[in-house]
């Protein structure tokens, strides 16, 4: 198993929303649209986005 990057998850499942965002210090950046196109998959009915930046 190899990390390919870390980063954060902002989740309002009021608002059913997720924000995809940041990286890992000791992992680097993930390729997030890889991320955002999985948890669209698996949440249909949730408005998911993506940014490089933030911590």
């Amino acid at each position: 198993c190899e990390c390919l990057g870390g980063g954060r998850l902002a989740h309002r499942p009021e608002e059913r929303k997720i924000h995809v965002y940041g990286y890992s210090v000791g992992f680097g950046r993930a390729d997030h649209s890889v991320t955002t196109e999985k948890l669209k998959a698996k949440y249909p009915d949730y408005e998911i986005t993506w940014a490089d930046e933030g911590y």
